[in-house]
Parts: C-alpha cells; structure tokens; sequence
C-alpha cells in the first residue's frame, strides 16, 4: 500500500538539538522546573504543543488531534546551562530543516512560543482578572513580544480569513496585501495559512518595491495553533493565552481590519468585532472594517451580510462596508482611514501602537469553554443589547471551531455527540441558512475532508 503524500511527511522525523538566536536566552531554574515533566501545572504540555506546531508548518492537515496522533513520539527538554538555555528536540517534523539544519525562521518561532508561554505562566496567570486587568495582561505579553514600537505608524492592517481558502480566493488576498504594502501598510494575521498568509506574500513584495522594512505580526494561542501552524512569512509571533486574549491583541494594536472569505472562525472574528463596534461607548471610535473577495466570493458576503443584518439589525451593518473584487479600492480606503484614525488617536491622546481608548466589555474578555452544558446555555435570543448577543453569536460560533479542529471539542463530541445551540427563530432561522451555506462551499474543513457537523441547532 502507497503512502499519502501527508503520511510520508509524517514517517520523516528529526532529532536536533536548538539554542537561540535573539528571543530568549536565559530562564530560571523555577521556569526550566515548569518546562519539564517535574511540575504539572500544564505549562509543559502546552510548550510541547505550540513547539510541535511550529515544527510543522506547512501541513496539510487542519485537526489539532491529528498532529498530535502523527508525532506521539515527538519530545523536548529545555536544557538550561551556564551561557544559557538549549532545546533537546526528538521526532520533529523533517519540514522544519534543511540538510539537518532547523530553518531559521521555524528557529525564531519555537523561540517565541517558549518567550510567550514562560511569560503568561510568571506573569499573567496570577493577576485579577477586572477588565482593565485583562486589557494590562494582553499589552504586558504584546510589548514582552516587541509588537509596540513607541515610534509606530498608523498603518497595521489585521487581516482575517479562512484558513482553507481556494486558490482563486488565495490570490485575491495577495494582491490585497499587495496593494495595502504599496501604499506603506503593514500587516497583522492569526499567522497560518490561506487568507492568513496571502496578505503577508503579498505585502512582502510591495514592501521589497518601496523598500520599507515590514512587519507581518501573526498572533494566535495555544488551543488553535496546531491547526494553523504559523506560516514562514510571520516576522514577529505572538502567543496568547486564549482565544479572548488573542482577539483583544487583534483590535488593541490594529488600526483597520479586512475580513476575506472563511469559515466559522472568521464568523466568530467578524461577530467579535462587531460586539465592540455596536457598544453604545464605542459609537465615536473610527475602527475602519472592510469585507472583500473575488467575485466568485459575493455569495459568501451576501450571506453573511444576510445573517448580521437578521440577528444584529441594520445598524449592524453601518459599521462595515462590503468591497467585492476591488484590491485597490480596499487599499486606498484604508489608506484614507488610516489619516482618521491618526487625527483620532492624537486628539484623545491615545496610543499610536495600542488602541487603549476602545471599549471592550468583560464579557467578550473572559474565556468560554465549549462544553456541550455551556453551549447549550448559550443566551441566543433578541431581548438584549445587540452588542450582547453579537458576543453570544461569537461564543457559539467559538464553540463549532472547537469541535471542528481543536482537541478538546474533537473528543467532547466523539463521546457525547453535537453540542446543541436554541434561541429565537428570528436567530436561529439566518444562522442556520449561514451554517449551512458554510458547508454547501466547504468552508467547515479543508476542501478534501468530508465535514461531519459538531453542531445541532434545536
């Protein structure tokens, strides 16, 4: 029997031994205890899993339990020294070298996982989680990471899309990243692959031509990472904590947002936009939020356009604007909101390079765990403040990717079946048609996977 062309990249594994370059270089004897098997506070097991993610960039495979099933065998130990620290790495992914050597980027990122996760373990998980503490938790990790720059621009670009996009889809997101790189934007994306890393190819070549050192932030937390493993291109990585933190990184040092097609994710990203936008408290704040793709992909925004307006109501939709087929109408736009945004941040005496004036409410900010009795506690009706509900949307949403690609939803529905979402009809009726249309254009998984829904709406 042949070997799939996956199966064959799953047979080919290294040893090798790592030191690092620039992110980190020197741990305690406390942090290297929390980094082996010594200590079961968890912090071990998550290093394993982002540094295995890393190490397998550019997999064709989007279930986090999938990874994790191919390289049972993969081990590393933090070996710390007197000059500093090395990594003892067994069973990587042999995509991740070159003639025996570890790419250099791939190098950098490892690096950074271990930067970010020994910083939340010493530093984050012990604080009050109030708001504002929150908000401090998520600049504390980014400025730890080297994402603020006292002297940045207003010109990062969060770009967010599926991670499976088709190849039509793929390049309009380049030449978007392209024509936001030539007008001197930077960009900022989950950091895998699809509609994550089209921006940054594209950019990189704008970038080239005006000859301006870019930045291609990629930011994303430990639950996801596996299934989006961070593409090359990403030039600083950032790991937070949880999906939450990971959202609040998003519009907190972002000036603009483009959506491009994608799946549920994207949906659960756009909803938590949206919440903050629609927050009575937010009303003056210039966030410019863009939805773009080919034509071939103005079914995919009809329906979400449909769905926002159904649940959200039409003032939902005054706070985003649908471009179809236009890279350089996008980017000019942004381009001219980025002068408003600036005009903005000056006069509130805001931060250029953290967004500290936007308000986020604790409810978006503190972590929902997917369980099926939590999903089905989900308050999905219309008698709440719109922003509310758009937070409930996201946590449903958050819900049908972790049973989709993370592992933790993947066993709870192998054991108990769907997780089941109610709520009124006036919600329920356009997220079904959303849901459904999802499936019908193979935006639940990768295009060759059969999806098998982890969602049942009653």
């Amino acid at each position: 029997m042949s070997l799939t062309h996956e199966q064959k990249i799953f047979s080919q594994k290294i040893n090798a031994r790592v030191v690092p370059q620039a992110a980190l270089e020197v741990l305690s004897q406390s942090e290297v205890k929390r980094l082996t098997r010594v200590d079961d506070d968890g912090t071990f097991d998550t290093f394993r899993r982002c540094a295995l993610a890393v190490l397998n960039t550019g997999s064709n495979t989007d279930s986090t339990q999938e990874v994790l099933d191919a390289y049972r065998d993969f081990e590393l130990r933090v070996i710390a020294q007197e000059r500093g620290i090395k990594l003892e790495i067994d069973n990587a992914p042999a995509s991740a070298f070159v003639d025996g050597e570890m790419i250099r980027g791939i190098q950098e990122h490892l690096f950074s996982a271990l930067r970010d996760i020994v910083y939340a373990h010493n530093e984050i998980y012990d604080e009050e989680n109030s708001s504002q503490a929150i908000t401090n938790q998520v600049f504390h990790i980014a400025r730890n990471a080297g994402l603020l720059q006292s002297n940045a621009q207003v010109n990062l670009i969060v770009c967010w899309g599926g991670h499976s996009i088709n190849f039509e889809e793929y390049d309009y997101s380049k030449e978007v990243g392209y024509q936001l790189g030539l007008r001197g934007m930077d960009i900022c994306t989950g950091c895998g692959p699809g509609a994550m890393k089209g921006p940054m190819k594209g950019a990189t070549i704008a970038h080239a031509k005006q000859r301006i050192a870019g930045r291609y932030i990629g930011i994303t937390e430990p639950g996801i990472i596996a299934a989006e493993s961070p593409n090359p291109i990403v030039n600083k990585l950032v790991i937070m904590p949880d999906i939450e933190k990971r959202l609040e990184a998003f519009v907190r040092i972002g000036h603009g947002i483009v959506v491009f097609p994608g799946g549920v994710g994207t949906a659960e990203e756009i909803l938590y936009i949206l919440s903050i936008l629609l927050h009575p408290e937010n009303a003056s704040v210039p966030f410019p939020l863009i939805f773009t793709g080919p034509g071939s992909s103005a079914k995919y925004f009809e329906h979400i356009d449909e769905f926002i307006v159904g649940a959200l109501g039409e003032k939902a939709r005054e706070r985003y604007q649908i471009i179809i087929d236009d890279p350089v109408k996008v980017a000019q736009k942004m381009r001219s909101y980025m002068e408003l945004v600036q005009v903005f941040r000056r006069n509130t005496k805001d931060a250029y390079y953290f967004n500290w004036v936007l308000n986020i409410d604790r409810e978006l900010q503190m972590p929902f765990r997917p369980t099926h009795q939590n999903m089905a506690a989900l308050n999905l009706h219309k008698r709440q403040e719109s922003s509310l509900l758009a937070a409930n949307l996201r946590r449903a949403f958050s819900g049908i990717v972790d049973g989709n690609v993370k592992e933790h939803g993947i066993r709870a529905i192998a054991e108990k079946g769907p997780y089941k979402l109610s709520g009124d009809m006036e919600i329920m009726t356009p997220l079904s048609k959303l849901l459904r249309a999802f499936v019908e254009q193979k935006r639940m998984k990768i295009p060759t996977t059969e999806y098998v829904p982890c969602y049942e709406l009653v």
